[in-house]
């Protein structure tokens, strides 16, 4: 026997049922997620959920996450570096790394010979 199928908004489902999705997605839906496109030419998200009576098809608004308003810095915030110029700080990164010894290749050469 085949199971029933039934459209149901995510905001129409009862607490339990909201309760078992969190249990069967518990990394989150928003991947499982299918995008359907209406006779109307809307286009809608939903979620296609099954239990052991019914084949869901939940329809879900992707909610926009809202960017979180930048704070103002003023420059007194920043520690300020004493007196390192451009150039000096430049010539500190170089020290950093080692060239290669080209005395290495020499020695492989002679065990050739």
């Amino acid at each position: 026997m085949s199971k029933r199928r039934a459209i149901i908004s995510y905001d129409k489902l009862s607490i339990d049922q909201k309760k078992q999705i969190l249990r069967d997605y518990p990394d989150g839906y928003i991947n499982h997620l299918t995008t359907i496109k209406t006779p109307t030419g809307e286009t809608l998200d939903a979620l296609i959920w099954e239990t052991d009576e019914v084949i869901y098809l939940v329809k879900v608004s992707k909610i926009i996450p809202k960017a979180k308003p930048v704070a103002e810095v003023e420059e007194d915030d920043f520690d300020e570096v004493a007196d390192i110029k451009d150039d000096e700080a430049e010539d500190e990164e170089d020290d950093d790394f080692e060239e290669p010894a080209d005395d290495a290749d020499e020695d492989d050469d002679s065990d050739e010979e």
